[in-house]
């Protein structure tokens, strides 16, 4: 399976590569990481963005790397599905150097759009920790609206936000 590239006005959302290993890394360890369970070990961080690779092949879905023009590693946005979660949902993480400038915004408004376009999902939701405000903010700029909370069995209390259905989108 070739993973697919999605193109937006400003990003590309891309296969992850080695050359991301820096940026993931420093996301990865930094205190940014706290809304996906983080700061974690630099050790683990090969292992997972390699992951973000198998996850495409094993689930037919999955997170992109977001670059910018010049192909600068900006993020992590996409599909994300393990196991316990009830069902995928779009996630975002971006890196420090990226903050404020739009990128999870629209790489999940791109992200969102591939779901209902292209593997013709009928409602997609997101999981965001109750004390994560900038993903909760972001879900509500998206037009989501909290369905539930739920708790998994390592990431604990966990809301569900559902995306507009793409008959809402039109």
């Amino acid at each position: 399976m070739q993973i697919p590239t999605v193109r937006t006005e400003r990003f590309v959302l891309r296969a992850p590569r080695r050359s991301d290993l820096d940026a993931y890394t420093a996301f990865r360890t930094s205190d940014r990481a706290k809304g996906i369970g983080g700061p974690f070990p630099a050790f683990d961080t090969h292992a997972k963005l390699c992951s973000l690779v198998g996850h495409w092949l094993i689930e037919g879905f999955g997170r992109w790397i977001v670059a910018d023009k010049d192909d600068a590693p900006l993020g992590v946005v996409g599909f994300y599905y393990p196991d316990g979660w009830p069902e995928p949902e779009i996630a975002w993480s971006v890196f420090e150097h990226a903050e404020g400038q739009g990128v999870a915004y629209e790489a999940a408004v791109a992200t969102r759009a591939y779901a209902y376009d292209v593997l013709n999902w009928k409602t997609v939701m997101s999981c965001i920790s109750p004390d994560n405000s900038r993903s909760l903010a972001l879900a509500r700029r998206m037009g989501a609206v909290f369905e539930r909370s739920f708790t998994h069995s390592v990431e604990g209390e966990l809301q569900i936000w559902r995306h507009l259905p793409p008959e809402a989108l039109t």
